[in-house]
């Protein structure tokens, strides 16, 4: 059993988990600094680093570095990426594409330039830092990319025409590089997590004036099998799983973690 159990050990690896200052990047992050990797995140504002610094070293995770770097920006990438290797002595094994914005507007009501930010930080950024760690991880025959799709992969709905048609357009980079760099001992998947209680989703639960649960709060619960919303800690698993040696022919795949609900039809009126 103990081989086994190593086979999830990050033991000797860099992970850099973009976008990492809180959320599901943090959650992430925290993980495999936990499990022995060294760990680089990166965010846009220095206050966002200091705060986050903060809190991994509060949580207890050591060797955990952090970067200004605006992933949209291949210039900002390149040089990120080398301040990382020479700030840990190694090519980077793990990436985790995590940096994300949605926009709830109206398709008719949504701007162009609008429509383009959501494209460029959740689809162009992932093929900009992958595109970056590629050639190291294929130097050495091994690397490790997970991207951070989501139901929006699969599923359209009110408001997010953007976010959906980045999402889905992430997948299909998942499928891309494993096709590409699969013979180089390189496994891209996606990690696609359902409705996660994250600041960023914090309004949709928001209690209303009466003390009742705001509409979409009691939507995504009753079309949820496990009948709650995600929690961060509960992608750990599934992250560590697919940065890990145990994920090894493992690729090309989005690995759901939302309760089942896209597996679900939803209960009869």
């Amino acid at each position: 059993m103990g081989d086994y159990l190593n086979k999830f050990s990050l033991k000797g690896k860099v992970a850099w988990v973009t976008g990492a200052s809180y959320g599901i990047g943090y959650a992430i992050a925290l993980c495999y600094a936990k499990a022995g990797a060294k760990v680089a995140f990166n965010c846009r504002h220095q206050d966002g680093l200091d705060k986050a610094l903060a809190e991994y070293a509060k949580d207890g995770a050591k060797d955990v570095r952090g970067y200004i770097c605006d992933v949209t920006d291949e210039k900002q990438v390149k040089e990120t990426l080398a301040c990382i290797e020479k700030d840990f002595g190694q090519s980077v094994d793990i990436l985790v594409n995590n940096a994300g914005i949605i926009k709830r507007i109206p398709m008719t009501e949504m701007s162009a330039e609008d429509f383009r930010q959501v494209i460029d930080i959740d689809l162009t950024a992932a093929f900009i830092v992958s595109k970056a760690v590629l050639p190291g991880m294929v130097e050495k025959r091994s690397g490790k990319i997970i991207n951070i799709c989501s139901m929006m992969s699969e599923l359209g709905r009110e408001t997010v025409s953007a976010y959906a048609a980045a999402k889905g357009g992430l997948k299909m980079l998942t499928r891309n590089i494993c096709s590409e760099y699969g013979k180089y001992n390189i496994q891209c998947n996606g990690l696609g997590p359902g409705y996660i209680a994250t600041p960023q989703t914090a309004p949709l639960r928001e209690r209303q004036p009466d003390g009742s649960r705001h509409p979409f709060d009691s939507f995504i619960v009753a079309k949820t099998p496990a009948e709650r919303w995600g929690t961060t800690e509960d992608l750990q698993g599934p992250a560590l799983f697919l940065a890990s040696e145990a994920s090894d022919f493992v690729n090309g795949q989005v690995l759901y973690v939302d309760g089942g609900i896209l597996a679900y039809i939803g209960k009869q009126p």
